[in-house]
């Protein structure tokens, strides 16, 4: 092996290589530098990107041994001796890290430009993190933060205070200093003493039965340690989160490509690897079937002994055939919808490690702890007591951290080998593996009347949930109940078809079905406005929810609706918006010369917030006031960069009037937290937010009976200011009360939980949600006709969101969904051939760069829920929902050229242009 010389953050090292390994390995499994971040090990991210003699260089694709004598600096190298880096310190400060995971690899990128051009344009800003993702944020922060480094580095400006708490102030993230530096670790960035590496055996065949499996030469190489199939399960042998029907192990048929065959634990991730080369099985493949539709004819391949048909959700209201019948205009459109990869840029790790008498501990980044709890402890025959889930930092989620993926088999592999078990997905796998947003089928059929009111619809949507149910019965739900958008329709009938196939799971993504729903919905509205001859912005004014409406699926919303104030600040954000308000369209009135035109779409959402549906949910908060006078707040709910430890601190900080810095967090350990429910639904804020300020409260009435006894006061007399509870009196520390309390033996700490109001099942009288976000988005595109090439140039995002409690973070939230958004409508689809993934790899699948960020105008509305934590309401998935259809309604304002499928490939709006206007 070749010996090189590397001076790595100023110290010169001596190592030696493999021929190919590479400076990323190196740096995370030899130097434990875990800041250098894995996003995909093949140069499509960016996550790793490290400067190699003053050059921004991506590490995974830098052959180790090619850098004798060269210098080396990565992101834990950047901040001396304790003080931030003017990049540090401008990530930080604008808000421009959410999940953390690309955070590294921006700084350096940005830190490489800047030693280099102390002033950039925006332009070689966006050139130079051209090949750095970021799935959160939308870029926008991030370019921020560029510009403002620069000028502390020049020295034109200087750092600014952001840290702190209290309600509706943007301060930053109390884990933004961690992620910053690359001290926060992710599960893939733990080590420990003895531990092995583990890998899985996954399906050749979409649809095949099992005739053999066997693993005793992969069981007799030397470094294996265990080698796991299904008659190894001590437990249960299926997970599932609505259904069980996942097989940890696939033991009678495999039902997709991803499904898992075996598992192995080695001393290296290269023995391991090379062991599943060594296990031999032998398939029978069986028919498949790959379309919802076609799955549920007769004599259709059978997924599943039960059928293929997983549910049926039903909206029925009224008179539908009555309001055809009444009808001045009725339209009837199918929709269709591709399956998407979340595409986070965290692949899926799990660190399991045994304890005594038979506990697993298991170190993951998930959506639900408390669910992989059980999960993990069923399957391996444990009562749930005996395995603790520790939710590490997470790489962004959206809902593709929720099911199973890591968590059994390395725990499994832990609890046969005795020893740590590390169990990390490529890029490649996590792509085969983990559940995406389902493809849909919708038929649309609209009513309205010559007023432009809604009179009725029927919508049939068909859901491909892929091979096993995940989430799938729910998410095809909230289509169903979404598909009607957020306007009043008295007559509706709608009902949606969950359905196995051999295709990939599906489950939960942000939006959970209303993305889809609203593409088939808002599109729906600009051909029904046209066919009337009135505005888009009209027809939207007239049917709009408001308070006093009711709702599709027959919720009368009393409070929290301000859907028309969002339609209303969208369209006047941008002055030449107001042509929305024109029932004419632009390719309609002409004036555009040349094979460049421009076009205006809008487009109206709404979300529910929490699980609605009369399902339980209720999440729970501990707060407790330390010896040293900080206070800790242990919520189970997992951050998964949407910012809840920044809402819990500020929560806790407004109620109890102390300073972030006294603030500590500790969140989703199954043996430290009270059960926070799932980090779906845009429910935390609501739910979450609601607990710690509940046992805030608490906690300060009993701080407060204490201190008033201390300073002959009342409690009604004391306030809470800056770590203190002052009177007329006096002042007494926090500190001083915790120590008072110790002596008394008392512990000062307060557990709540807060179950929100009541909800009922569809099709019950009553309320189906208790809250809802609304959102409006105005689009402005240029559509190239000669090629079909689709440029965003602006988008206004008005979004009613109760209450900001972190303004800054909510615009975040804002512009990454929209930039998600763009994705859909123009680039995203995750490409599948008789079930086989073909766009398997960030080259493949193609997420929005920063080149394609159009100017955005986040707009905060803020009509309060009654219920929600200072009138928040959550607003993690609405903002990418709207984007969708406002594209698509531009386009169409641009060219008159409709499609009806996203998303909108150049080569078909090309071939679409051509066949309308000839050419």
């Amino acid at each position: 092996m070749p010996t090189v010389r590397l001076q790595v953050n100023g110290d010169w090292r001596v190592l030696e290589v493999g021929e190919k390994e590479s400076l990323l390995d190196v740096l995370r499994e030899r130097l434990h530098l875990t800041g250098t971040k894995n996003g995909c090990g093949e140069g499509h991210c960016g996550a790793c990107t490290v400067i190699v003699d003053g050059k921004a260089r991506r590490a995974c694709i830098t052959r180790a041994a090619r850098l004798d004598g060269r210098s080396v600096w990565t992101i834990e190298g950047l901040a001396a001796q304790g003080h931030l880096h003017p990049v540090q310190q401008a990530f930080v400060a604008t808000g421009a890290i959410q999940c953390g995971f690309c955070t590294p690899g921006m700084i350096m990128a940005a830190k490489a430009l800047l030693d280099d051009n102390p002033r950039p344009t925006r332009e070689e800003i966006a050139d130079a993190l051209k090949v750095n993702l970021c799935r959160c944020t939308g870029y926008v922060k991030i370019i921020q933060a560029v510009e403002l480094a620069a000028d502390l580095m020049a020295g034109r400006e200087s750092p600014t205070e952001t840290i702190g708490a209290g309600v509706g102030r943007s301060v930053a993230r109390p884990d933004a200093v961690a992620k910053a530096t690359g001290k926060a670790q992710y599960a893939a960035d733990l080590f420990f003493d003895g531990m092995l590496y583990g890998a899985v055996l996954r399906s050749e065949y979409p649809h095949a039965r099992l005739v053999r499996v066997d693993v005793s030469d992969a069981r007799a190489m030397e470094g294996v340690h265990a080698v796991l199939t299904a008659e190894d399960v001590p437990g249960r042998k299926t997970h599932g989160l609505v259904v069980e029907d996942w097989p940890v192990f696939a033991w009678d048929k495999v039902r997709y490509v991803g499904d898992a065959i075996a598992a192995v634990a080695a001393e290296t991730p290269e023995i391991a690897r090379a062991a599943l080369e060594r296990i031999h099985v032998e398939y029978e493949p069986l028919p498949v079937v790959t379309d919802p539709v076609a799955a549920l004819e007769e004599g259709a391949p059978r997924v599943h002994d039960s059928g293929n048909l997983v549910s049926e959700a039903k909206v029925l209201r009224g008179d539908v055939e009555e309001a055809f019948r009444n009808a001045a205009v009725v339209v009837e459109q199918v929709y269709e919808t591709p399956f998407n990869e979340h595409a986070f840029l965290e692949p899926e790790t799990s660190v399991a490690v045994p304890g005594e008498d038979g506990e697993i501990t298991v170190y993951v980044g998930s959506q639900i702890p408390f669910s992989d709890q059980a999960q993990v402890a069923a399957s391996l025959n444990l009562p749930v007591e005996k395995v603790r889930i520790i939710q590490t930092v997470v790489g962004g989620a959206f809902g593709g951290k929720e099911d199973i993926s890591t968590q059994i088999h390395a725990a499994l592999l832990a609890q046969a080998t005795g020893r740590p078990v590390k169990l990390t997905l490529s890029r490649r796998e996590s792509i085969r593996v983990h559940p995406k947003r389902h493809a849909t089928r919708i038929w649309l059929k609209t009513a309205a009347g010559a007023d432009g009111r809604l009179l009725g619809m029927k919508a049939r949507i068909w859901g491909d949930t892929g091979a096993y149910a995940s989430l799938g019965p729910h998410v095809i739900k909230r289509a169903a109940t979404h598909v009607s958008g957020p306007y009043e329709i008295p007559n509706v009938d709608i009902i949606s078809y969950t359905v196995y196939t051999n295709n990939p799971p599906a489950g939960a993504f942000r939006g959970f079905g209303a993305t889809q729903a609203h593409f088939a919905a808002e599109c729906q509205m600009d051909i029904l406005a046209e066919r009337l001859g009135i505005s888009p912005l009209e027809i939207r004014r007239r049917n709009a929810l408001r308070v006093g409406a009711v709702t599709a699926a027959g919720q009368l919303l009393r409070e929290s609706v301000g859907l028309p104030d969002t339609i209303e600040r969208a369209v006047a954000a941008i002055p030449e918006a107001q042509a929305l308000g024109d029932a004419r369209r632009t390719w309609e009135r002409g004036g555009q010369q040349g094979r460049k035109v421009r076009g205006w779409g809008m487009a109206c959402a709404f979300k529910n917030v929490g699980l609605g549906g009369g399902v339980a949910d209720s999440a729970g908060a501990e707060v407790e006031l330390c010896e040293d006078g900080a206070v800790e707040v242990r919520i189970g709910a997992a951050e998964v960069g949407q910012g809840l430890v920044g809402v819990a601190s500020q929560i806790v900080g407004e109620v109890m009037g102390v300073q972030a810095e006294d603030i500590r967090l500790v969140v989703g350990d199954t043996s430290l937290t009270p059960d926070g429910g799932a980090t779906t639904a845009s429910r935390q804020t609501f739910i979450t937010g609601n607990a710690v300020r509940l046992a805030a409260l608490d906690l300060k009435a009993m701080l407060a009976q204490t201190a008033a006894e201390m300073l002959d006061s009342s409690p009604e007399a004391v306030e809470f200011v800056d770590g203190h509870v002052v009177s007329g009196k006096g002042r007494v520390s926090l500190r001083a009360l915790a120590e008072a309390a110790r002596r008394e033996g008392r512990r000062p700490v307060v557990r709540r939980v807060y179950t929100p109001p009541r909800t009922v099942p569809l099709g019950q009288e009553g309320d189906v949600h208790f809250a809802y976000g609304y959102a409006t988005q105005v689009a402005e595109v240029e559509v190239d006709l000669e090629t079909g090439d689709v440029r965003v140039l602006r988008i206004a995002a008005a979004h009613d969101v109760g209450k900001a409690i972190n303004p800054r973070a909510v615009e975040g939230q804002i512009e990454g969904g929209v930039v998600m958004g763009v994705g859909l409508a123009l680039k995203e689809e995750l490409v599948l051939q008789d079930g086989r993934i073909v766009s398997d790899s960030l080259a493949k699948y193609k997420i929005p760069t920063v080149a394609d960020v159009p100017e955005i105008i986040p707009i905060l509305v803020e009509s309060p829920a009654s219920e929600g934590p200072f009138g928040a309401k959550g607003v993690g998935e609405i903002p990418s929902i709207a984007t969708v259809p406002a594209i698509v309604n531009a386009i169409y304002d641009a060219t008159g050229v409709r499609l009806t499928r996203i998303p909108i490939r150049k080569e078909h709006l090309r071939e679409a242009i051509r066949a309308r206007w000839g050419g």
